[in-house]
C-alpha cells in the first residue's frame, strides 16, 4: 500500500472536524454548497483524491483501501490524530467504509451517501475502463452526468449549470487516473467488513440514483450494527442536486451524537 500525500484540501469554519470525500470523476468542489452549510458549526475538510482534481496521482494502479490510507494520511496532518467524522459520497462514501475498518480511531462517525459495498457484476465497469484508455474521459462525460443529476432537476436553470460544471471537472480528470479508479471501484467487497463497524453510521440514498440504486444503500445500513438510513429525491450526486436536505441530514445526525 502507498499512501500518496500531500493531499490538496480546503479547510473552513470552526469546531469539531467534518471530513467531505468526493465521488469518482469529481474534485472537492462538489461539496462547496454542503460545506458553506456546515461551515457554520464545524471544521469542514475537504480534499481531492488521488489523481482528482489537484492532488498528484500516485504510482500506478490502486485500491479503495488505498484511498482509506490516504484519507487517514491526511486526518492525521491536519488533526494530529484526533478523530472526526467522516462523511464521503460514492467513491468517498466507498472510502468512508474502508476507513472505518482500517484506521477506527480516527473516526467519531461516518456517512455513506449513495454508495455501495459490492458490485456483482463487474463487466461495465470494465467496458468503461477500456473505453476511456482507449478514447479518453470526454468518452464516457455526458452519459455520466445524466446518472448524477436527475432529468427534473437537469431541466431547471440551476440543474443545467451545475451540469455543465460537474462535467468540465469530469473531462479535466486524467484519464488513467480515472481508469485506475473506475478499477479500484469496481473491486470493492465490504459486505462482511462492513459488519465490524463500530462507530455510528448514517447512510444516504437517492430515490432517483440509477448508478448506485436504494437497494445499495439498504445493503450497508443492514450491514452497519446500529447504522440509520435515509433518503433523498436525487439522483447521484446529491451533495450537488440536493445540497440543503443532505446538509441538513449530516447536521441532525452529528448533533444527536453523544
Amino acid at each position: 500500500m502507498t499512501v500518496v500525500s500531500p493531499l490538496h484540501r480546503q479547510r473552513q469554519g470552526s469546531g469539531p472536524v467534518v471530513v467531505l470525500s468526493h465521488a469518482l470523476g469529481l474534485d472537492l468542489h462538489m461539496w462547496d454548497a454542503v460545506a458553506d452549510a456546515l461551515a457554520a458549526d464545524w471544521t469542514v475538510l475537504r480534499y481531492d483524491h488521488r489523481g482528482h482534481g489537484r492532488s498528484p496521482a500516485g504510482p500506478g494502479r490502486f485500491t479503495v483501501e488505498d484511498l482509506a490510507d490516504d484519507a487517514a494520511a491526511l486526518i492525521r496532518e491536519e488533526t494530529g490524530g484526533d478523530p472526526v467524522h467522516f462523511v464521503g459520497l460514492s467513491m468517498g462514501g466507498m472510502t468512508a467504509q474502508a476507513l472505518a475498518v482500517r484506521a477506527p480511531e480516527l473516526l467519531r462517525s461516518i456517512v455513506v451517501a449513495h454508495s455501495s459495498a459490492h458490485y456483482p457484476d463487474r463487466a461495465l465497469w470494465q467496458t468503461r475502463v477500456e473505453k476511456v484508455r482507449a478514447e479518453g474521459v470526454a468518452a464516457i462525460a455526458d452519459g455520466a452526468v445524466e446518472r448524477w443529476l436527475s432529468p427534473g432537476f437537469r431541466a431547471t436553470p440551476a440543474g443545467d449549470d451545475a451540469a455543465r460544471a460537474l462535467h468540465t471537472t469530469l473531462v479535466a480528470t486524467p484519464a488513467e487516473s480515472y481508469a485506475a479508479a473506475c478499477e479500484a471501484v469496481a473491486s470493492i467487497d465490504f459486505r462482511k467488513s462492513n459488519r465490524r463497524i463500530a462507530v455510528p453510521a448514517l447512510v444516504v440514498a437517492g430515490r432517483q440514483d440509477l448508478a448506485t440504486p436504494p437497494a445499495m444503500s439498504r445493503q450497508i445500513a443492514d450491514a452497519i450494527p446500529g447504522a440509520r438510513l435515509a433518503e433523498i429525491d436525487a439522483a447521484h450526486i446529491g451533495a450537488v442536486e440536493r445540497h440543503a436536505e443532505l446538509a441538513a441530514l449530516i447536521h441532525d445526525f452529528l448533533r444527536s451524537l453523544p
